[in-house]
């Protein structure tokens, strides 16, 4: 049984990771605001959401950036190891303590530092064609087309860095990406993230500053996912569905009448290609972080 002081520190926690969350929605709103500022806010007040790993993208954006990165020397393999094996020790003890979350970000945080945003975007759009466009799902992808062309503004909300968000969007036609955001100075990266990860419930945020920004009505949007770790996100719409969702998400969806797409081919193949992705993610989930790319106007 749990004391009072351990309830109260608990509590504390879970404050701390919900204004850590609404921070790291905000920013990327505001982010994904210099992207639709280009041409206004939309006559419709219905949009889509749809997530990028294994629901746009086969596989996980933060993983084929990363080995496009390391290949181009942007980190060494001692840098990336010592962040990895932060992030892999904070995803097995969880947050319970608040110093490992800290140690675990800043530790993810510090091989960024320097870089320029410059670089990342540029190595952003040829790790696009050399690593991800092949790997885009025609069946989601047909989707986010039809929103488009019944007039609807489409919106990738994903917790790989925004600038490479935004890269996907614009090669897919979309509208604008919601991503994790970290600061720079004078186009350099001070190694900090705003708030979290957009992530879980940082994306629902996101989405609702967006949507108060753009005069969306949630109610009429739609939101596509493969994760319950979205469940925030899709129970914000009117029109959830899950693409190739994980068992716990597929179990949500029957459960509540949601709708259910499936694109993936050959389930054992579709298996060994996820356990070789979350492997990787082990190893460069700390990038997830780290390479947060999207500037912050001060």
């Amino acid at each position: 049984m749990s004391s009072p002081g351990d309830r109260r520190r608990a509590e504390l926690r879970r404050r701390n990771l919900k204004l850590r969350s609404a921070l790291a929605g905000e920013a990327a709103a505001a982010a994904a605001e210099v992207e639709a500022s280009l041409d206004g806010p939309g006559e419709s007040t219905s949009a889509a959401f749809f997530d990028v790993d294994n629901t746009i993208m086969q596989g996980a954006t933060i993983f084929h950036l990363a080995r496009g990165l390391y290949k181009r020397k942007f980190f060494t393999t001692r840098e990336i190891a010592g962040a990895a094996y932060k992030q892999a020790y904070f995803r097995l003890v969880g947050v319970e303590d608040p110093d490992h979350v800290a140690e675990a970000r800043a530790s993810a945080l510090a091989f960024i530092e320097g870089h320029t945003v410059a670089e990342l975007q540029e190595l952003g759009e040829e790790i696009f064609d050399e690593a991800m466009a092949h790997r885009i799902w025609p069946g989601t992808r047909a989707l986010a087309q039809s929103h488009i062309d019944a007039g609807q503004r489409v919106w990738l909300v994903t917790a790989a860095p925004v600038e490479m968000a935004i890269i996907i969007a614009r090669r897919l036609g979309l509208t604008g990406a919601l991503g994790t955001v970290a600061e720079h100075v004078d186009g350099v990266y001070t190694g900090r993230l705003v708030g979290e990860m957009l992530h879980g419930p940082a994306k629902a945020e996101a989405i609702k500053a967006l949507a108060a920004h753009e005069g969306l009505d949630l109610t009429e949007c739609s939101a596509y996912s493969d994760s319950a770790n979205d469940l925030p996100m899709l129970s914000l719409v009117g029109d959830p569905c899950a693409i190739n969702p994980d068992r716990k998400l597929r179990n949500h969806a029957r459960a509540l009448g949601w709708r259910i797409r499936d694109y993936r081919t050959g389930r054992k193949a579709a298996r060994a290609g996820f356990l070789a992705t979350a492997v990787g993610g082990a190893l460069t989930g700390a990038v997830a972080v780290g390479i947060a790319v999207r500037p912050r106007k001060r």
